[in-house]
């Protein structure tokens, strides 16, 4: 059972969601999944989020073995990123 960290497609016709899901590397795209760790909106309008994860979770799965495939990859990077900075800007802030 080889598990992995990937994207599933929701939304609608140009206008695609996508969440980060773990499956099975077997599943369909949009088929069967695991977990839900995260949502990805790759045009965000307003005040929507566009990238929005649980690493704890994120870290979990990669420990028992899960393979996050290469965009999800980028994505992970990004919310770490995203972090690192808001805990500093807090941290200045205080």
């Amino acid at each position: 059972m080889a598990l992995k960290i990937r994207l599933q497609k929701n939304g609608r016709r140009h206008r695609p969601l996508y969440r980060i899901v773990v499956a099975e590397a077997s599943a369909r795209r949009d088929g069967k999944f695991v977990e839900v760790l995260g949502n990805y909106n790759p045009s965000p309008q307003g005040k929507e989020e566009p990238l929005t994860a649980r690493l704890e979770r994120i870290d979990y799965w990669i420990g028992v073995g899960a393979q996050p495939t290469d965009t999800v990859r980028g994505l992970i990077r990004q919310v770490r990123a995203l972090k690192k900075i808001s805990r500093e800007s807090s941290a200045a802030a205080v």
